[in-house]
């Protein structure tokens, strides 16, 4: 197995209880797997387009650009604009709440993406590879969407 397909199996694992992980560069392009235990759960990818002399730009500049706003989404629970949030919402969430729950939702008394950061905060941790680009980012993604870590995530496979 590839060294970097391999850290985001092997690599150190990162809780989102713990946000914002100090681990995670400012700015990076990277791919991502999130973990609830040893169940693969999503894999995603961050810098989309960047390549190395966007990198080098935007770390000369003060704004976060890449994996960490990616995660640091993630680890809000809110589902507007977060495609894994939305996924963890729908099938991991939603089939455990109970119809007083589902209840007090549409009431506005209980606020579904508060429930939804409690489950990622609770139970899922992450690692993270930077990569060169983009592009590599993109491949790499790719190739553990389609099970080079022995397992497709749960969320979001390669069909």
């Amino acid at each position: 197995m590839d060294d970097k397909i391999n850290a985001l199996a092997e690599g150190p694992k990162f809780s989102f209880k713990d946000w914002p992980v100090s681990a995670v560069p400012d700015v990076a392009a990277g791919v991502y797997s999130i973990w609830d235990q040893n169940q693969l759960v999503y894999v995603g990818m961050s810098g989309r387009g960047a390549t190395t002399q966007l990198l080098n730009e935007k770390r000369s500049g003060s704004k976060r650009f890449g994996l960490f706003t990616r995660l640091g989404s993630h680890a809000s629970g809110r589902r507007s604009g977060d495609q894994f949030c939305v996924y963890v919402a729908d099938h991991l969430v939603l089939p455990r709440l109970s119809v007083d729950q589902i209840d007090a939702i549409s009431r506005k008394e209980l606020l579904f993406d508060n429930l939804i950061r409690k489950y990622i905060h609770d139970r899922l941790s992450f690692r993270f590879i930077e990569t060169s680009s983009g592009d590599e980012a993109l491949r790499i993604e790719d190739d553990v969407k389609s099970g080079a870590l022995g397992q497709k995530p749960l969320l979001n496979p390669r069909k």
